[in-house]
């Protein structure tokens, strides 16, 4: 890392933490961030597990989150030290080209996180509405751009349309819960690791493919640049280990739902396939959805695919959110949100664009894997430089951790690295 000067940090004794406005001004984004979590690229993963193993890997949903949750809550505790956002703490804290290799790459992964939630709401709308998937593209790019225009979308307006689409997707799949009525004993039975799981080596690697597309490098930028706005918003009373509490409550409880999500997912399908997916193709979206009207009923396939819109316009969100705090970052630029929009989406657009003008529907499957491959691909580029700033006490100061703690994360972020590159280099030659 470079010579500069450290990040000044907060070592003046601890206040305590008003119980008013700063305490609900902390809350939110957890919540936000757990849009990523139930993003389409998640459903192709959960329901091809569910149809292929019933509820057996339910167990790898859990690891996931509780996963999700600790990468995150890292990410909580470096913010509030330092008070500086991941993207801003690598540019000043890392040599230059190093950090400008940094923030190519997670210009990249936005690109190919924007491309998967396109995908996603072009499905939906073509199980809804019938439109053919290169016009649903198009179609999804337009509405966020609209809702981007929208008046008055400032401050904490996008985190309360976000969460409103997140709380559709819940109540969708409450309801999708309650019509498919799954046996809660396998559901249960499904939660504990088996040595089945190690044995098999397709159950290994759905496995494998649910947690490692669990911690996405979009979301470790969006967490960190929200935290650092409530930071900015509550002052310099603000007790930041107390602060550091809520908002991992905050986050345990976001994450726990997107966890449920997840779940029901795996388990919906588990219901509408029932082993039929035993005659060697994968099942994607669509098959859920037309096997969800055929087995379930009309009912269940219509909040299927309104959950999946649902799904995809709120990741969109987060997506160009998690972009801003990128470019002002590394760059020192501040874009409004539809600049930033405009710039991912249509970096976004032009593979899916001409992929599908010279092929068909089909091939929205092989861009959904492309996606999550050059994901894989980028996350370890974010989380080495974010584990090395974690173990400088200097920097962290009165939020450093224990070594137990840091060993722990090491440990983590090695595994998730391996993980996504095996990830990648396996689903490429797939």
């Amino acid at each position: 890392m470079s010579d500069a000067k450290p990040v000044p940090i907060q070592t003046t004794p601890l206040q305590g933490l008003p119980q008013g406005r700063h305490f609900w001004s902390l809350l939110g984004p957890g919540f936000v961030v757990a849009v990523g979590y139930v993003d389409p690229g998640n459903w192709a993963t959960d329901i091809a597990a569910g149809s292929q193993f019933g509820f057996a890997l339910l167990s790898a949903v859990l690891i996931a989150c509780i996963a999700g949750v600790f990468i995150q809550t890292l990410i909580v505790r470096l913010t509030l030290a330092t008070g500086r956002d991941l993207a801003a703490l690598i540019r000043e804290r890392f040599p230059k080209p190093v950090a400008m290799v940094v923030w190519a790459v997670s210009e990249l992964a936005m690109v190919a996180t924007d491309l998967a939630e396109l995908l996603g709401s072009a499905i939906a709308l073509k199980l809804l509405f019938g439109i053919p998937i290169l016009w649903g593209v198009l179609i999804s790019a337009v509405a966020t751009f609209a809702i981007l225009l929208m008046p008055g979308l400032r401050g904490r307006a996008p985190e309360m349309i976000i969460s409103a689409l997140m709380c559709v997707v819940v109540i969708c799949f409450a309801s999708e819960l309650l019509i498919t009525k799954p046996d809660v004993g396998l559901m249960a039975a499904g939660l504990v690791p088996t040595l089945e799981l190690a044995r098999d080596p397709e159950m290994l690697y759905l496995s494998l493919g649910i947690i490692g597309a669990t911690v996405m490098p979009h979301n470790l930028f969006l967490h960190s640049g929200l935290v650092r706005s409530r930071l900015a918003a509550c002052g310099d009373d603000l007790d930041r280990r107390r602060a550091a509490r809520i908002l991992t409550i905050d986050l345990g409880a976001a994450l726990a739902l997107a966890g449920l999500v997840n779940g029901s997912i795996l388990a919906v399908a588990a219901v509408a396939f029932q082993g039929a997916a035993a005659a060697g193709a994968t099942p994607g979206i669509e098959d859920a959805y037309a096997l969800l009207g055929s087995s379930i009923g009309s009912g269940a396939a219509l909040i299927f695919a309104v959950a999946l819109l649902a799904a995809g316009q709120s990741s969109t969100a987060t997506g160009t959110m998690a972009g801003q705090i990128v470019t002002e970052g590394f760059l020192g630029l501040r874009l409004s949100p539809l600049v930033r929009g405009v710039v991912t989406r249509s970096a976004a657009l032009v593979p899916a664009l001409a992929i599908l003008w010279h092929a068909d529907d089909s091939s929205v499957d092989a861009l959904l894997v492309f996606s999550q491959v050059v994901l894989a691909l980028t996350l370890p580029f974010i989380l080495v430089p974010m584990l090395l700033m974690l173990r400088n006490r200097d920097l962290m100061g009165v939020l450093a951790m224990n070594p137990m703690t840091l060993r722990f994360a090491s440990l983590t972020v090695a595994l998730l690295t391996g993980l996504s590159g095996w990830l990648a280099g396996t689903t490429a030659i797939a």
